[in-house]
């Protein structure tokens, strides 16, 4: 979407008369590029619908307060990444363990997971991405499965493209490492 299309759509959702069906638009256009993303942090099929469905809600809610700064999608990004990394948040202090050990358990998760229909090698790939630092993950998840350039990345995460490619560099080089080791 160029930038004026997405300030026009952007001002028919922030519009009440023009509000509903340009977030049924929005959803139509987004729902399955944010289904992906809260997917890859949260690996479970239920739990990505729940975060998503809480994603578009604060979407809705608080279209108001966009500025335009960024693009729409990277905002939306951005409120699906702290929704997944709040619902990840309070899973583990629910469970009453760290957030590696979530990870780990997630991971273990996904071998009875019916939706997931990975080979031995995606699930040994999953297990290596949970063993990197949360913000490894996110960055590796953005570059090699979202297939998102370092400036969009940039946009979204707040940071450099400099110190994303070179997280990406180092997470890659941890699942080398790792996949070779296992």
């Amino acid at each position: 979407m160029d930038k004026n299309s997405e300030s026009h759509f952007v001002e028919k959702l922030k519009n009440s008369s023009t509000s509903q069906e340009a977030f049924r638009d929005l959803i139509s256009e987004y729902k399955q590029r944010l289904y992906w993303h809260i997917r890859n942090m949260v690996k479970d099929h239920d739990d990505t619908d729940d975060i998503l469905q809480n994603t578009f809600l604060k979407i809705y809610r608080n279209i108001g307060q966009f500025k335009g700064d960024s693009k729409l999608y990277s905002w939306m990004y951005r409120i699906a990444t702290n929704e997944s990394i709040t619902f990840l948040n309070k899973k583990a202090r629910r469970l009453q363990i760290t957030s590696e050990e979530l990870q780990n358990q997630i991971i273990d998760n996904l071998e009875s997971d019916v939706y997931f229909e990975g080979e031995e090698i995606q699930l040994k790939l999953q297990k290596a991405i949970a063993s990197l630092p949360d913000k490894q993950q996110q960055v590796f998840n953005m570059k090699y499965f979202e297939e998102l350039k370092y400036r969009e990345m940039a946009e979204i995460l707040e940071t450099s493209e400099g110190a994303l490619k070179a997280s990406y560099h180092i997470a890659s080089k941890k699942i080398e490492d790792y996949l070779k080791s296992n």
